[in-house]
């Protein structure tokens, strides 16, 4: 069941939605796992679950199993600035 998607990113998630969404623009594409992994000092697990969780939360759509497939679901006057 997913969380209702008006709701607003924690502090977390939104540090994760601003990193892809400045990842995006600077690179052209969105990151890789592994590229939220680096900036974050995160596990490869943490990092996938929150990926999930972004997911569920209806924050960013995602095809499974595609690279780089990761892209924001919402407006960018929702995501935070990027500490």
């Amino acid at each position: 069941m997913a969380i209702d998607s008006s709701t607003d990113p924690t502090q977390k998630q939104g540090q994760y939605l601003a990193f892809i969404y400045y990842y995006t623009k600077i690179m052209g594409l969105p990151p890789a796992e592994s590229d939220m992994q680096r900036y974050f000092h995160v596990s490869p697990p943490a990092v996938h679950s929150m990926v999930v969780t972004l997911s569920d939360r209806g924050f960013i759509s995602r095809e499974p199993g595609r690279a780089r497939s990761i892209r924001l679901a919402i407006d960018r006057e929702r995501i935070p600035d990027l500490e």
